[in-house]
Parts: structure tokens; sequence; C-alpha cells
């Protein structure tokens, strides 16, 4: 009888330990990679220029860091950092092809989670929907640039407007065990903004870009 009761409290100890697993109280954080890849729409370049002068942006990828905390068992908040991404800017349309330069960004995000299933379970599916702050800085001009907006002249250079905009999340949470577990993402973020170069002349575009990150985490409190 008593192994019997021992087996049962042991039991209840275990089952106990393993609820804690991404529940309510929880930090979450996790390190790894992020491709941000911006499926580009855009307008003419405003006069003077050829007709159907447009760009296009390529994708990048960086390093990430989040935290997340679990205010409930299936309700969290999560904040996106990360290293820097350098775009490269490229002619589209009448110029395609053509290199112009690049751009750096960064994306701080916060978003609020639904993370389906209980605390213990291995796969743990969650969607998620928050604000993400497109800071742009650092843009660099090619000669192809100039000679396209203003041959003869002085090095044409530019400035991209920094934006807010909302983000929509998909994600999978992967455990290994108690604390580790691995986490894969992809957000969407409606996102239109607007060059100004120093030739008096901008282009507006659309950048929308998706983004996909693959990441490790680990769970505490």
């Amino acid at each position: 009888m008593k192994t019997t009761y021992s087996l049962i409290a042991l039991a209840a100890l275990l089952a106990a330990s393993t609820a804690q697993a991404q529940s309510s109280g929880d930090w979450l954080v996790k390190a790894g990679a992020n491709q941000i890849a911006p499926k580009v729409s855009s307008d003419e370049l405003s006069p003077p220029a050829l007709p159907d002068t447009r760009i296009d942006v390529e994708a990048k990828t960086a390093l990430i860091f989040t935290a997340a905390y679990m205010w409930t068992d299936n309700v969290s908040f999560e904040f996106f950092g990360g290293l820097p991404y350098k775009h490269d800017i490229v002619g589209d349309g009448a110029i395609e092809g053509i290199k112009l330069g690049k751009v750096k960004q960064v994306s701080p995000t916060l978003l609020a989670q639904y993370r389906f299933g209980r605390p213990d379970d291995m796969f743990r599916p969650y969607v998620g929907a928050g604000v993400t702050y497109a800071y742009f800085y650092g843009t660099e001009g090619s000669a192809a640039l100039t000679a396209t907006t203003n041959p003869g002249g002085p090095p044409t250079t530019s400035e991209v407007d920094s934006k807010w905009a909302v983000s929509f999340q998909l994600g999978l949470n992967v455990k290994i065990d108690d604390h580790w577990f691995v986490d894969a993402s992809l957000i969407k973020t409606p996102l239109k903004t607007t060059t100004h170069l120093s030739t008096g002349q901008s282009i507006a575009t659309k950048l929308d870009p998706l983004s996909f990150g693959l990441a490790v985490g680990y769970r505490f409190r």
C-alpha cells in the first residue's frame, strides 16, 4: 500500500512539473536566423526619369533575438529584435537588374499571441498580431544610380522614410524538454514607404515583406 501511495505521489509530482512547460508566468527567450523577403510593388520614379523606371529590394538574412512573456497558459506577448539587415536595391522595369545601392534597416516588432494546446504539449502552433517599426538608415547609392538620375552631376544620395505597420504571425513551437524548444515563425507586414533622392525625385514602394525565422529558445521563470 505504501508503494502504491508513493507511486501516485511521484506521478502527481511529475505531472505538476511537466505542466509548468510554457505556462502562465514563464519567460521564453530565443535566438536564431530570420530572413526578410520584400514582395515589392514599385511606383515609377518621379520625373525627370525614363518611363517605367522602378525599383526592387532583395531579401536578406540576419540574427534575431526575442523575448516572450506568458500572460496566461495560452496568451503571450513577444518582442522581436536583432541585428540590422542590409538590403540591395536594384532596378526594375526600364532599368531592370541595375544595382542602385543598399539600405540598412531594423524592424523591432511587438506581438500579442495565442498559443494553441496545453502547456505541456510537444507541438504548440500559435498566431499573433502586433506592430512593427521599420527604421531605414545608412543608404548607399551606386554610380549607376547617379548615372540614371543625375548624369554628369554630383553623386545621388537618398533617404527612405521609416514607417509603422501592422504585422501578422503564424508560428510553431516544438518542445525539446521542460526548458529548451525550437521555434519557427512566419510574419507578414503590409508596408509602404517612399524613397527621396537628392535630385528632388522620389519613388513610392510597397515592400510588404515576408519574414521567416528559425530559432532555439529557453524557458525560465
